[in-house]
């Protein structure tokens, strides 16, 4: 569903607003050019996935020369970011809003923006995206060329691949 509110919004919205920081519920929350999108938290299946990613990612990233970070960051600037599931650094600072990822990770949820954010990560020089469909049990991996993302087999990045993670991930029951 979603809703056009009037700027400034109502106080009953800035209320929920207040209310989502101060539990964390605004943790996914994403602002595309200027526009909240208010994300809920992920099925239970996204964190099974997640967590495994993250050990599977950890040991070719660090062997490339990457910091691994598979949790949630934001990319972009305060006026345009999207919270990506995890990303793979190169390294430098730690930051609020990062420039750029040389990997995302996506792992999508039943009526999520996932596929919408391409560009947005073709603009912001993302090299690679991997994107997880735990409802599909399949694994894309996708290689930024001449500014838009092509399938690959392989990563350019880690030794890694969608073949190999399709083969390790245990996937969790669906609906």
């Amino acid at each position: 569903m979603r809703t056009l509110l009037p700027d400034p919004p109502p106080a009953p919205f800035e209320e929920l607003l207040r209310r989502r920081r101060e539990t964390g519920a605004d943790r996914h929350d994403e602002v595309w050019e200027g526009v909240l999108h208010m994300a809920p938290a992920a099925h239970g299946r996204h964190s099974l996935i997640q967590h495994q990613l993250a050990v599977l990612l950890d040991g070719p990233a660090r062997v490339a020369g990457l910091q691994p970070a598979i949790a949630e960051f934001n990319l972009g600037d305060p006026d345009d970011y999207r919270v990506p599931d995890g990303g793979l650094h190169r390294p430098g600072p730690s930051l609020l809003y990062y420039p750029s990822a040389a990997l995302v990770v996506e792992i999508v949820s039943r009526g999520d923006e996932t596929w919408e954010k391409f560009p947005f990560y073709a603009a912001h020089g993302v090299d690679e995206l991997l994107i997880v469909d735990p409802l599909e049990r399949a694994v894309h991996w996708f290689a930024l060329r001449d500014g838009d993302y092509g399938s690959v087999d392989r990563s350019t990045l880690i030794e890694c691949g969608p073949g190999a993670l399709v083969e390790r991930l245990e996937w969790p029951a669906g609906d």
